[in-house]
């Protein structure tokens, strides 16, 4: 037996860390309530506070906001969200650095594009092909000689070496959205936001949780970056209307601000006259005032609410934003006007916007925020004045001027630098921009954040610069990729879109709770009610220890909890199951043979152990392929049935036999303990079931409903979802029932004829609360304008019209009664279709190869396989023949594909418990007829397969009772999958594996 002591040092170590992770959770939790309680449903109040303690130590050292990004996050379909994929258009990018005359470079684009959608290859491979094919003597420096001039190609450059450099352009154009995106996501204010840059994709995920505005997040995250470099303003030439700014300011607070423009000159009249005389001594002895004053109201702890306030009537511009002046008053030199908390960035913005304000302000002053605090908490950001001369608005040079750009660490400075190459018309307006502005700084701008303001010290000819400051390594890195990026036209376009509504995460989050609990503790009550008291209890401990040691796992893996995920964690624990049940089982034959209890429990661990680690593998081989082929909920699916597996195989196996260890030596477990009850004592006891004899049977019953469902198929088809056929979908709720062909009628007419797809998922007929409806569409979905969505929108409105309240909206239609969308665009579509094909067929061949390595027969694996694929098409020809009937929906989707793949674990764990116990048994009866070890092996794991498959059944009725229209048909696919599976390990997977090893065993005879 393992070292017991081990074992419990390393699970209690285990069992520390989790809670460890698992108190961050309790901590964010509590202090969320107490937001809630303070603010009563004020947004801002609850906003407030929350920001006013994240950078407050609150638990065992940990600031509010580290809390946060520790604790187990919730998915977007449990807490309401918004999760996008973006592509940055490689076509694009390769179109404008070639030559558009050639037509051999036209056409090696246009048939890269077409297959593309065919392919798993990336762009640039697909144009490479496609260009060789077109003419294999063409030079590829011919068509990029001019557009990468600059990056060294020439016409002599060979086809790799042009290659190896659009690459680079490719990755740094990648690169420089991602790092946008990210700034403007950090901007937007979001809690726990998520984004990912998928390799070798030119793809980016974005996930954000509780957003309310959509539209507003399409147009931020696909509005294209602008690079500029722009002159400035000294902080000394923009005081005096700074401080005329804030007396006017104090003014307009001191009394109401009146509706009228006349009247509001006239309040401004006052305090300018009052300030016209003022000199430059007057100036600075008010700077230091307020200097004085801002110094003391930077201090939280000796200043009250009240006081702050008061701070605030008295100086409204000073008193958020730090003048950047000396403490002797004088304005120190650069264009930075001053420093503001992030909370206070808005008001400010809102100040200068004023009317009375910008009448103060130089008509050429743009302010514009830094993109990074200046402070260790992140808080701070400075701002900077930005002086546009031009009459058209647009800066005196732009990112298409940069030819390259890259990071280096200075010659005399600890500090990384920024080496940036102009092109030759870039030199010469770099050259005129730095002579006009030597002993000044210019601003390096984009998408309207200041990234860099460095000081020009001379006229810079030639082109080439090197641009210094405070810089890490990765923020130098940054700043590069966005200079060398700058003059790319990449934009990123919206491929796959999924919205969901604070109500229906929430709905979702008690549906997922009333299952999870429900099915747990069913499962909790049948073990005690089989195995007895103490081995169900013991059981029902390994198990609750193994949902705490799950989540503490998630927890610090920072993964995100889906509503697929929690299905994943409730099925698990109906697997989990099946380790104490193989144990038990062993045990309780082991009692029958006249073992002593101890003995029999030995015995009963030492011979499960086999069944236990091949069963549990196999299932682990098909979550890995989920994870590596899936995307978003259906990742978190697979994570959590990863670990729940691992920490499964912990409980089940290793802690439950230290507990027995414990109670046998200590004498606190009776000897007459049966591992069954009165009841169950009897039940799968000597069984003579002849499976081999029935086999004939099974085959034609087999053969008769794949025959139905494959002609199905070929008739009917499958309902593919926008997953697999592209697409929007729209979870649209009503006040009273409707008819779905009415709906579908009245959205024929809006969207031009093309009729979408209207289906019930909840009538108000049920519980009188509301009807809702999912509308799918295909209409423009090729048309990749900002604008399309909400065109869209604004059909379904107009089409939904009657059916809403009267006087509803388009934006209340929009955030009332569309509860969830997702977008599907086509590319993306045919690769989930790929990575569909491939993770179904990678699984079966990890699965047969694991099969063959440790069985050390092509018969096993043969006959596991074919069980396999006749689950997978029994699933199939259901779904085909069914979809048109079930009142929920049955698409085929990424989550019916996670079901067939987990349906594929599930079975061929139940043919490996079968397959080791023939293997077990052809070793102790080498002269047994093949057909008899196999009735006896099957009769013999006839208890262990009923109930793994019962409480794995109860689960999931639980979870399809109570858990969610969302995830029904998911869960329909795997109750169809669990009664297919048992079946074939039966009557599929076991007979075939007899057949082929009866024609072995009569080769092997003859010889």
């Amino acid at each position: 037996m393992l070292n017991k002591g081990f074992v419990t040092v390393i699970a209690f170590c285990l069992f520390i860390a989790c809670a460890f992770y698992l108190s961050f959770s309790v901590v964010t939790s509590h202090f969320t309530s107490k937001a809630e309680e303070i603010s009563q449903g004020d947004a801002v109040k609850y906003h407030n506070y929350l920001d006013s303690l994240s950078t407050e130590k609150v638990w065992l050292g940990y600031t509010l906001k580290e809390c946060r990004e520790k604790e187990l996050n919730l998915g977007l379909d449990l807490k309401g969200g918004m999760n996008v994929l973006l592509e940055v258009s490689v076509p694009d990018i390769v179109k404008s650095l070639g030559d558009e005359n050639s037509e051999n470079f036209r056409k090696a684009l246009d048939l890269a594009k077409k297959r593309q959608s065919e392919s798993q290859d990336d762009f640039l491979t697909l144009f490479e092909q496609a260009f060789k094919e077109i003419d294999p003597n063409a030079k590829l420096s011919s068509v990029f000689g001019y557009g990468l001039k600059d990056n060294g190609v020439t016409i002599y450059s060979t086809n790799e070496e042009v290659m190896k450099v659009l690459r680079s352009q490719v990755d740094a154009a990648v690169a420089n959205s991602f790092q946008v995106l990210r700034t403007r996501i950090d901007r937007f204010g979001v809690v726990q936001p998520n984004i990912q840059r998928l390799e070798n994709s030119g793809r980016i995920l974005v996930e954000l949780p509780g957003i309310k505005e959509p539209e507003r997040v399409r147009k931020l995250l696909q509005g294209s970056a602008n690079l500029e470099f722009w002159e400035t303003y000294e902080v000394a030439e923009i005081i005096s209307p700074l401080i005329k700014a804030n007396e006017v300011l104090k003014s307009m607070n001191a009394s109401a601000i009146v509706a009228d423009s006349a009247a509001a000159d006239s309040a401004v009249a006052a305090p300018v006259a009052a300030n016209a005389d003022n000199g430059k001594d007057s100036l600075l002895n008010a700077l230091k005032q307020e200097a004085a004053k801002d110094n003391e109201a930077a201090k939280p702890s000796q200043n009250t609410a009240a006081q702050r306030a008061q701070a605030e009537k008295e100086n409204p511009l000073f008193s958020i934003l730090q003048v950047n002046v000396s403490n002797n008053g004088q304005p120190n030199p650069g264009c930075v006007v001053g420093m503001a908390h992030y909370s206070d960035t808005a008001k400010i913005d809102r100040y200068f916007e004023t009317k009375q304000v910008k009448q103060l302000l130089p008509s050429d002053l743009r302010l514009k925020w830094g993109v990074k605090a200046i402070d260790d908490k992140g808080q701070i950001f400075q701002l900077y004045a930005i002086k546009c001369k031009n009459r058209d608005g647009k800066a005196p040079l732009e990112g298409d001027a940069i030819s390259d750009a890259s990071s280096d660490f200075g010659q005399y400075s600890s500090y990384a630098k920024v080496d940036m190459q102009m092109n030759s018309e870039g030199a010469k307006q770099w050259a005129r921009l730095t002579e006009e502005n030597k002993g000044r700084c210019i601003a390096i701008v984009l998408d309207g954040y200041v990234y860099s303001a460095p000081r020009v010290n001379d006229k810079i000819s030639g082109g080439r610069s090197e641009i210094t400051g405070d810089f890490t390594v990765e923020e130098a890195k940054d700043l590069a990729n966005v200079l060398k990026s700058g003059k790319m036209p990449a934009p990123a376009v919206i491929v796959q879109e999924d919205v969901v509504g604070p109500s229906l995460g929430q709905e979702a989050i008690e549906n997922g709770l009333i299952s999870a609990v429900l099915a747990f503790v069913l499962v909790l009550i049948y073990m005690v009610f089989f195995y007895g008291v103490v081995p169900g209890l013991v059981a029902d401990g390994a198990l609750i220890v193994n949902m705490f040691l799950l989540f503490g796992v998630l927890a610090s893996f920072k993964a995100v909890l889906t509503l697929p995920g929690i299905t994943g964690i409730v099925l698990t624990l109906g697997m989990a199951i099946d380790t104490n049940v193989l144990i038990y089982d062993r045990i309780r034959e082991e009692l029958r043979n006249g073992k002593t209890l101890y003995s029999a429990i030995e015995e009963g661990y030492s011979k499960a152990t086999s069944a236990i680690i091949d069963g549990n593998l196999t299932t682990i081989i098909t979550g890995i392929v989920l994870f590596l082929f899936g995307t978003g909920p259906i990742k978190g699916f697979a994570t959590t049935l990863i670990i729940g597996i691992l920490t499964s195989l912990l409980t089940g196996f290793v802690l439950s036999r230290v507990v027995y260890s414990f109670l046998i030596k200590r004498n606190k477990i009776s000897a007459d303990v049966k591992f069954c009850t009165n009841i169950t004592k009897s039940w799968f006891q000597n069984t003579k079931v002849k499976f081999m004899e029935l086999r004939k049977y099974a085959y034609i019953i087999s053969g008769v409903i794949l025959l139905v469902g494959v002609v199905s198929l070929f008739v009917r088809g499958l309902n593919q979802g926008i997953d697999f056929s592209g697409g929007r979908n729209y979870v649209v709720k009503f006040d009273k029932a409707v008819s779905t062909e009415e709906i579908k009628s009245a959205l024929a007419v809006s969207f031009d004829g093309d009729a979408p797809s209207v289906i019930t998922i909840k009538s108000s007929e049920v519980d009188n609360s509301d009807s809702r409806v999912r509308i799918s569409t295909n209409f423009k979905i090729d048309d990749q304008s900002q604008s399309v969505d909400g065109e869209i929108e604004s059909r379904l409105y107009n089409g939904l019209k009657p059916y809403l309240k009267q006087g509803t909206t388009q934006e209340q239609f929009a955030n009332e009664y569309i509860l969830s969308s997702q977008k599907v665009g086509p590319t993306v579509a045919d690769d989930i279709k790929a990575s569909a094909v491939v993770a179904i067929t990678l699984s079966l061949l990890a699965i047969a190869l694991y099969i063959l390595l440790r069985f050390r027969n092509i018969a096993f694996s043969a006959g596991g396989v074919l069980a396999l694929v006749h689950d997978s098409l029994v699933i199939l020809g259901c779904y085909s023949l069914l979809y048109s009937v079930m009142p929920f929906s049955m698409e085929i989707d990424q989550a019916f594909i996670a079901a067939i793949l987990t349906i594929i674990g599930y079975s061929i764990n139940d043919t490996v418990v079968i397959f080791d116990r023939v293997r077990e048994y052809r070793q102790l009866y080498p002269n047994r007829e093949t057909a008899s070890v196999f009735n006896d092996a099957l009769n013999s794991t006839l208890g262990r397969t009923f109930n793994t498959s019962f409480t794995t059944l109860i689960v999931l009725v639980a979870i399809f009772i109570f858990g969610g229209e969302s995830i029904r048909g998911f869960v329909f696919a795997l109750l169809i999958g669990i009664f297919a599976g048992t079946y074939s390990s039966l009557f599929i997977a076991s007979p075939v594996a007899c057949s082929i090893l009866k024609k072995k065993d009569k080769k092997v005879a003859k010889k």
